[in-house]
C-alpha cells in the first residue's frame, strides 16, 4: 500500500463536495437510499473519492435493502481498516479507508456467503470506475 495521505481541513474541503467532506472527513452519514451508487449494477471498481485507493468491486457488491451500496469484502484488507463506533448508543465497526483514514461506512456480520459480512458503504465515500480505468487522485 502507498504512503499514508494526510490533508489539512481546508485542503480536504477544497477538494470534495460539502457531502463527501461531511461523510468522509467528518464522519457523517448519507440518507438512505439518496447515494449514487445504492442501486448501481455496473461493473468496476469503487475507490476511495478522497484518496483513490481500491476499496471495493462490484464482483462483491449485493442489495442488502439498506438503502447503501452494500460489499461482501473490500478488494484487499490492507485497503481499509476499522475502528470501533461507540456513537448513536450502539457498538458498531467502523470502516475507514487505510490510505487517508477516511470514514467509508460501517460493516456488519449479517451479509451474505462467502464471508457473512455486509460492508455497508456511503456513495460519498466512493469513486466508481470501470476496470480499465486506472485512476489515482494522489497528489
Amino acid at each position: 500500500m502507498a504512503d499514508k495521505i494526510r490533508k489539512t481541513d481546508e485542503e480536504w474541503q477544497k477538494q470534495l463536495t460539502p457531502e463527501q467532506y461531511r461523510v468522509a472527513r467528518e464522519k457523517g452519514t448519507e440518507r438512505a437510499f439518496t447515494g449514487k451508487y445504492n442501486s448501481s449494477k455496473e461493473p468496476g471498481t469503487y475507490h476511495c473519492v478522497c484518496c483513490g485507493n481500491a476499496l471495493f468491486d462490484s464482483d462483491d457488491k449485493f442489495d442488502s435493502g439498506t438503502g447503501w451500496p452494500s460489499f461482501t469484502r473490500p478488494v484487499s484488507g490492507e485497503n481499509v481498516s476499522t475502528e470501533t463506533d461507540g456513537s448513536l448508543f450502539m457498538k458498531r465497526t467502523e470502516v475507514l479507508c487505510s490510505r487517508c483514514d477516511a470514514h467509508l461506512g460501517h460493516v456488519f456480520e449479517d451479509g451474505p456467503a462467502p464471508t457473512g459480512l455486509r460492508y455497508c458503504i456511503n456513495s460519498a465515500s466512493l469513486d466508481k470506475t470501470d476496470k480499465t480505468d486506472k485512476t489515482d487522485k494522489t497528489e
